[in-house]
C-alpha cells in the first residue's frame, strides 16, 4: 500500500489502481489531492483506476473536477477509470453534470 497524507491512499490490485479519497473536496483541497494522484498516475499508468469516494463527507464542484480530470488524464494513456462507494450526494452531483454517461459508478461493493 502507498500511503500519501491523511485524505488519499493508494492500494494496488493486481493491474488496478484504487485510489481512496476520504474527507472534504474542496477548492482548497483538492490541489494537493489532484497533484498527488497525478503523480502516482505518471510514475504507474494503471490500466485500471478506481476511485473509491465512501469516506468524502463533502464535495463542491471543484470534486467534480477533480474526477473529470482523473477521467481525462487515465484516458489519454488507454486506461479505465469507475467511481466507487459515492455518498448518494455525490452520485447526485455526477448525475446532475452528465458525468455518469462516461464514468461508471459503482455501488453497495468495495473494491480489494
Amino acid at each position: 500500500m502507498i500511503r500519501s497524507g491523511s485524505l488519499v491512499s493508494y492500494e494496488e490490485h493486481g493491474d488496478a489502481l484504487v485510489v481512496k479519497i476520504g474527507g472534504e473536496i474542496d477548492h482548497h483541497g483538492a490541489v494537493s489531492v489532484r497533484t498527488g494522484i497525478d503523480d502516482v498516475l505518471a510514475a504507474r499508468r494503471p490500466p485500471r483506476v478506481f476511485l473509491e469516494l465512501s469516506g468524502v463527507s463533502f464535495m463542491d464542484s471543484s470534486g467534480l473536477g477533480l474526477i473529470m480530470g482523473r477521467y481525462a488524464l487515465v484516458k489519454r494513456y488507454g486506461g479505465k477509470l469507475a467511481v466507487l462507494n459515492p455518498s448518494p450526494a455525490v452520485v447526485k452531483m455526477m448525475n446532475l453534470a452528465g458525468m455518469e454517461r462516461m464514468i461508471p459508478i459503482r455501488t453497495g461493493r468495495k473494491k480489494g
